[in-house]
């Protein structure tokens, strides 16, 4: 029994360490325009209009 309640608190702490770690490199990641990343793959979403 107690076993199991042990493997349950580990279960769950590992999937709040993860879910912890998500949060953290989200928030530390830097945030880019619109237009920057549009211009960069619109080669291959918009085959129409010319990238540059």
């Amino acid at each position: 029994m107690l076993a199991r309640r042990f493997t349950i608190v580990c279960l769950l702490m590992s999937l709040f360490g993860m879910f912890f770690a998500i949060l953290v490199a989200e928030a530390g990641r830097p945030t880019r325009s619109w237009e920057e990343t549009g211009s960069r793959t619109c080669g291959f979403a918009c085959p129409d209009y010319p990238s540059h």
